[in-house]
């Protein structure tokens, strides 16, 4: 899913999931609903490999070539699971507020468990993917380039429910940030509906 076409002077950038996809619930609820009813801002959401330094070159791209069009664009990142893990190493590089919905905190920890496996996109994407002893070192690098405390402006949006990742830990890592950890939901983050306006607002009005 490419930036909307036009002269927006602020882009909305989501960044999916591990082997998830921009066809994803949150990706496309936002981006539907952006069209109605904030045409002024554009929207990307770059399709991202589970080898992280393809994923950062892309976004890196993205990003660069953003500003190297409008120098005073305004980017706001939204990420989900692993993409905020990837939000927040960006939202560092580049001094951008970034909204993180139940992120990975500390990823390269859990790579090695994938080492060897065949990896097929929950997106049905037609390809697979094997994550090697490099990518692993590739997150770590990415992990240990995070300054603590963080130096940019986040907002955690975590539920108590999520199967998948420990939120506690998100809390911990944000700590000093806007959090709202729900009790309940899931990984998907029940409800996310619920927050779009806020995080908009979040993400383009303060700046």
């Amino acid at each position: 899913m490419s930036a909307q076409q036009s002269a927006n002077p602020s882009l909305l950038i989501y960044l999916h999931g591990f082997l998830s996809s921009p066809q994803s619930f949150k990706c496309r609820s936002m981006c539907d609903w952006l069209v109605r009813a904030h045409s002024d801002i554009a929207f990307a959401a770059p399709q991202l490999s589970p080898h992280p330094g393809k994923a950062m070159a892309v976004l890196t791209r993205l990003i660069d070539g953003r500003f190297a069009a409008d120098a005073d664009s305004r980017v706001g990142l939204l990420g989900s699971s692993m993409g905020g893990f990837f939000a927040t190493v960006l939202a560092e590089r580049y001094r951008l507020p970034a909204v993180l919905v139940n992120p990975a905190v500390r990823p390269a920890r859990f790579m090695p468990a994938y080492l060897g496996q065949t990896l097929t996109p929950y997106s049905g994407e037609a390809r697979d993917y094997r994550l090697t002893e490099a990518d692993v070192d590739t997150m770590q690098q990415l992990e240990d380039e995070l300054p603590q405390p963080l130096t940019s402006r986040y907002w955690l949006l975590a539920q108590r429910g999520d199967e998948t990742l420990d939120c506690r830990e998100a809390e911990v890592f944000y700590r000093g940030e806007r959090q709202t950890v729900e009790d309940g939901g899931n990984h998907s983050f029940a409800g996310y509906e619920r927050y779009r306006q806020p995080i908009i607002d979040f993400l383009f009005k303060q700046q």
